[in-house]
């Protein structure tokens, strides 16, 4: 699995976690979720991920996601 495919499953992994901790626990894991939303936003723009060079030092390859 490529770098780029772990930080999507990641990501959504953990809004859908999140949302489900705010629906059934407290409102206050939307904070959560904003934050990764607005990690994906910036790394959409500046192309830094901080999971994405995690990876990287682990070995992990680079590919295409698409």
């Amino acid at each position: 699995m490529s770098i780029e495919r772990i930080v999507l499953a990641v990501a959504g992994s953990f809004v859908l976690i999140s949302a489900i901790l705010a629906y059934t626990v407290s409102e206050w894991w939307l904070l959560f979720t904003g934050f990764v939303g607005l990690n994906l936003l910036q790394s959409a723009f500046t192309g830094f991920c901080p999971l994405a060079t995690i990876l990287k030092k682990l070995g992990k390859e680079p590919g295409a996601a698409f």
